[in-house]
């Protein structure tokens, strides 16, 4: 019920028309299909709101945060300065 975009597909796709397209039809794919979609290794703003503009599900990486161990996991959700991510099943 989850499909996850590998970082080697996102790695490009602030500079290459071709990387975006491919990740944008993953995406459309996925969701036509009824699958929500995660991508990994987004490190930047730029991937992040070109992401967001394709309607991707949610984001993994650098960009939010380094890998936490469990404590300093909880403490980062507990103050998290990003927005809240989406539950799986809702609604666009």
């Amino acid at each position: 019920d989850t499909l996850k975009i590998d970082k080697s597909f996102i790695d490009d796709i602030e500079v290459d028309k071709k990387s975006r397209d491919i990740v944008r039809a993953i995406i459309s794919l996925a969701h036509s299909l009824g699958i929500w979609t995660i991508a990994e290794g987004v490190e930047t703003e730029r991937q992040v709101s070109l992401l967001r503009s394709m309607e991707l599900d949610a984001v993994q990486g650098y960009y939010y945060s380094r890998p936490l161990n469990a404590f300093e996991f909880q403490r980062f959700l507990k103050n998290n300065p990003f927005e809240t991510p989406k539950e799986k099943g809702e609604q666009k």
